[in-house]
């Protein structure tokens, strides 16, 4: 097992939590859901370093691409700085802003992007999410 955990978010689709459920805690040591009520946020302070797993939204657009919840989250310094790393989920239908939301956490954060994945991965997502996760942070 990792010693690292997955935050993610998801809305009620549903399709970040199941490629969470996918990867399964073998992986890592945890995985936390931000919460999809806003007002939620400040439940999650997080005391471990993390990996997060979060979608695009807005169709990729510069300003609604980060959920709100992540944001808030992020906006929790403790959180931002056990950040370790970022994979982004979106549609490639967005064309250039696929997966924007990662890209500006990224950037914003200086954590590198460990993938991208459409929608809700396929295997082969998954097979690249836990090689780069072993490969990063593995002991």
């Amino acid at each position: 097992m990792l010693p690292i955990s997955v935050v993610y978010f998801s809305n009620y689709s549903g399709n970040t939590k199941k490629f969470v459920e996918r990867l399964n805690g073998k992986y890592f040591s945890s995985a936390v859901r931000i919460p999809i009520d806003a007002r939620s946020h400040n439940a999650i302070v997080m005391d471990r370093e993390f990996v997060l797993l979060v979608p695009t939204y807005g169709g990729g657009s510069e300003k609604g691409a980060i959920p709100k919840q992540v944001r808030l989250f992020l906006n929790n310094r403790g959180n931002r700085e056990l950040l370790r790393g970022v994979v982004g989920f979106g549609n490639t239908n967005f064309g250039d802003n696929f997966c924007k939301a990662a890209e500006q956490i990224s950037s914003k954060t200086g954590v590198p992007i460990i993938a991208r994945v459409e929608i809700f991965g396929t295997n082969d997502d998954l097979e690249k999410v836990r090689e780069r996760l072993e490969i990063l942070y593995g002991e």
